[in-house]
């Protein structure tokens, strides 16, 4: 079974993506929904972050993400040490999860998939790129934040330029009329790709 990492820098609209891979009946793991999920349920994985940044982590035994957000986008030290406690699981996790497959691939979703050397695990890369403002205005509607507090968090992540060098197919999500028709072409592709390589 071959995987196809999927990523893109903040409000590039990997979601949006997502679905419409889904639509055409891929399976697709969200690293980051899982990595939530695993900060909320793993007790050693609780245990490590309350050590690291304090009781204030959890707030009626759920996931503070707005006050670990504060810390983590502010301090890449503090950024290094919660990826080091939380991405080992969602790698274990992950590969837990393959081993129940049976298509003929699988879209992996992760935000920081070059960052953190997700990639490695991926046959082939897919990067969704929007214009710089397009995301800024999608960010602040979905989650409220100042442009200040989206730039900084966008610089900590790699441009589009390098994603794009490391990416077999890059989809340009600006327009949604013709986004589906990407997805659809390069679904369509991966399928004749994985088909001739066997």
């Amino acid at each position: 079974m071959k995987i196809v990492g999927l990523t893109g820098g903040m409000g590039s609209g990997k979601t949006t993506v997502s679905k419409m891979f889904e639509k055409l009946g891929v399976t697709v793991y969200i690293a980051d929904a899982e990595a939530k999920n695993i900060m909320q349920t793993d007790a050693t994985v609780k245990s490590a972050l309350i050590k690291n940044f304090g009781e204030k982590a959890y707030e009626n035994n759920s996931l503070n993400t707005a006050y670990l957000a504060e810390i983590v986008f502010k301090d890449k030290q503090k950024l290094n040490i919660i990826n080091s406690i939380v991405h080992p699981v969602v790698k274990k996790h992950f590969k837990e999860f393959l081993k129940l497959q049976t298509a003929k691939y699988l879209l992996f979703e992760n935000a920081i998939l070059f960052e953190n050397g997700f990639d490695e695990l991926c046959d082939y890369i897919v990067t969704v790129v929007a214009p710089l403002e397009l995301r800024i205005s999608r960010i602040q509607k979905r989650d409220g934040y100042t442009r200040s507090q989206i730039l900084d968090r966008i610089s900590k992540q790699w441009d589009d330029n390098q994603k794009i060098q490391k990416s077999d197919f890059v989809i340009y999500n600006d327009d949604l009329k013709i986004l589906e028709n990407q997805v659809n072409t390069i679904h369509s592709k991966l399928l004749k790709i994985i088909e001739s390589s066997k």
